[in-house]
């Protein structure tokens, strides 16, 4: 059975090593992500962001999170599932979790960076309302997809 649960300082190198196992994978790796996964205490939740972990017995399988972008808008960040447990839904509950929080919060929209590689993603965003738009104010040189969720 798999749970999400909140993240929690114990959890750090999992965290980070889950979003490093696909960003490497797809090269896509860089100095920004870098900051976000050395700190997510000062980069996501010091900022009013949450970190929500994919629990798997004794094993942290997979990752989102919510950054506060300030008026209003949150950025879907980190979504990442080991390669192990793909295909058994636990990127939907990572991102139904994510959305429940925002409206929770009274998020005015949530926007999200990606790459154009990460075809599965894209679908998964695309299946809960995110649509394209430009990509303009990206913290990531390797970001060439933007997409948006106003809720």
């Amino acid at each position: 059975m798999v749970e999400i649960i909140e993240y929690e300082e114990k959890y750090f190198q999992d965290f980070k090593k889950l979003n490093l196992e696909w960003l490497d994978k797809y090269q896509l790796t860089e100095s920004h992500d870098l900051l976000i996964l050395n700190n997510p205490q000062k980069m996501i939740l010091e900022r009013g962001g949450f970190i929500w972990l994919a629990k798997a017995e004794y094993e942290i399988i997979g990752s989102a999170a919510i950054v506060n972008e300030g008026e209003g808008i949150f950025q879907l960040a980190k979504l990442s599932v080991t390669q192990s447990w793909q295909g058994n839904r636990i990127g939907q509950l990572l991102i139904e979790t994510c959305l429940l929080k925002v409206r929770a919060v009274g998020a005015k929209k949530i926007v999200l960076f990606s790459n154009h590689q990460l075809t599965k993603a894209l679908s998964l965003y695309k299946k809960y309302g995110f649509k394209h738009i430009e990509v303009v104010e990206s913290p990531f040189l390797t970001s060439d997809v933007k997409m948006e969720l106003v809720l």
